[in-house]
């Protein structure tokens, strides 16, 4: 019992440590680190300047540097590295003074009495921790760590979390996806902010007068410097404050979160169609290759390729609604029927992306050696498929399926057009050539929230179908 109490007392009094020790290997998280500790460090930092033993550690620096400059280990080397320096210079032709000489030799010759001096005292046990060094053995004392949890709060939040691989693994994700968006937000700004469309004027139209332009622009921040204007959008971005748009004095906010989810539904359920058709037929062209059905699957993957949606929502509208009248022409949030023309057309070409990219990573996983080894110990087809094969071929098709995911959120404008859907894609379409910067800002930028989140759910998904990314996510 005693024991137990002891051990585990252990434990908590290095789980800092050792989690702090691991991640200061990582320049990004000594950043993240050092800013979420910042209240600590001022304190901790006078502590390590009063150290007695860094005292101690000079003093004995200097008596054993003096030591070897008494034997004469500095002049000894000083006219060894002299000759060298010499030697160096006359062999690539080049003129060097004898001060200049003398310099160079002197400082590598003290170069050389540090080092030896660092190692002795080394041996000794005495060494020089840098701030960095000693705040990390701080981490082992429990009073220190009592004493500044508060100030330190989202410090020791971080280190918990980061002490699990997997979770890791996730906030590095969700760091990146932060990233991205800040960059596409920025970036997107940047070429409206670049674009030779004037929103005065093509608003209030070429008989505006300079005043109306002018009390326009001022209105809506346009006459404000760059980044004051892109300092006012991020903000509003990540407040969920679009403020205004310049026509019609629409909520933006609202805007998006009345059409997003319509462009967001079709995107799933075309997604789901296309799961569920092109991966079947992907491993049943791989498991037949130069067959009947694989150049049947694969040709009519090609035309799936190769058919514009706006073409392809044109012919079903054509046939489907007003010959043969089975479903609605247009979009009707009251009838689901209406989602039926619009799924299939913006899911047609991703099917057929993922059945070749199923086909093409299963014939590569099928001809490995570990496939061929469960033949031969007798399973069957049917198992070594799908206990074995498909596992090891989903990595390239997620991948395929995320990107596939984010164009069609970018892509569904065309879509929606054609089915007179009110989404997200033909909202930006709409506002773009005035431009209506915080409009287009607002749905790009919610788009590429979507597109980031569904990424992560795919990285989450890699560590789940491959054993080995599990494995470097324990090793690091």
């Amino acid at each position: 019992m005693d024991i137990s109490k002891v051990r585990s007392s252990t434990k908590e009094h290095v789980f800092f440590f050792s989690v702090y020790q691991k991640l200061m290997h990582h320049k990004s998280y000594n950043v993240l680190l050092f800013l979420l500790s910042i209240l600590v460090h001022p304190f901790t930092y006078l502590s390590y300047r009063k150290r007695k033993h860094l005292l101690q550690y000079r003093q004995a620096f200097e008596q054993r540097s003096q030591y070897y400059k008494e034997k004469g280990l500095l002049t000894k080397w000083q006219v060894e590295f002299a000759e060298q320096e010499l030697a160096k210079a006359k062999f690539f032709h080049e003129s060097v003074s004898e001060k200049q000489l003398q310099e160079t030799a002197l400082k590598l010759a003290e170069t050389k009495i540090q080092q030896l001096v660092e190692q002795d005292l080394s041996k000794d046990g005495l060494e020089d921790p840098s701030y960095l060094q000693y705040f990390n053995q701080q981490l082992k004392n429990k009073s220190f760590v009592v004493l500044t949890f508060l100030p330190a709060f989202l410090f020791y939040v971080a280190l918990i979390l980061f002490a699990n691989p997997f979770l890791q693994y996730v906030i590095e994700r969700i760091l990146q996806s932060f990233i991205v968006i800040v960059g596409v937000a920025t970036l997107v700004f940047t070429i409206l902010y670049l674009s030779p469309f004037d929103p005065a004027r093509n608003l209030l139209g070429v008989t505006a007068t300079p005043e109306q332009i002018t009390n326009f622009n001022h209105i809506h921040g346009l006459d404000q410097p760059y980044l004051s204007q892109l300092w006012n959008a991020l903000s509003g971005l990540f407040t969920f404050d679009l403020g205004t748009s310049f026509a019609g004095k629409e909520n933006i906010t609202h805007s998006i979160v009345n059409k997003f989810p319509v462009t967001l539904e079709i995107a799933i359920l075309s997604l789901l169609m296309a799961i569920a058709i092109a991966i079947p037929v992907g491993i049943i062209s791989a498991v037949r290759p130069n067959s009947y059905l694989d150049y049947t699957f694969m040709f009519i993957a090609l035309i799936g390729l190769s058919i514009p949606s706006f073409w392809q929502g044109l012919i079903f509208i054509l046939t489907f609604a007003l010959k043969l009248q089975w479903f609605p022409a247009t979009y009707n949030p009251q009838n689901w029927l209406s989602l039926i023309m619009p799924v299939i057309v913006l899911g047609t070409s991703i099917t057929a992306s993922i059945a070749r990219m199923t086909r093409s990573s299963m014939l590569e996983v099928i001809h490995e050696d570990y496939i061929i080894t469960a033949k031969a110990k007798g399973l069957n087809e049917f198992k070594v498929i799908s206990k074995h094969a498909i596992r090891n071929a989903m990595i390239p098709i997620i991948t395929v399926i995320g990107l596939l995911f984010g164009g069609m959120l970018g892509g569904a404008s065309v879509t929606e057009k054609v089915f007179n859907i009110s989404g997200i894609g033909s909202y930006i379409v709409d506002k773009q050539f005035i431009p209506d910067i915080p409009a287009i800002l607002g749905g790009v930028v919610y788009i590429a929230i979507t597109i980031s989140i569904v990424n992560l759910f795919i990285d989450i998904l890699y560590a789940f179908f491959d054993p080995r990314i599990r494995s470097k996510m324990k090793k690091s």
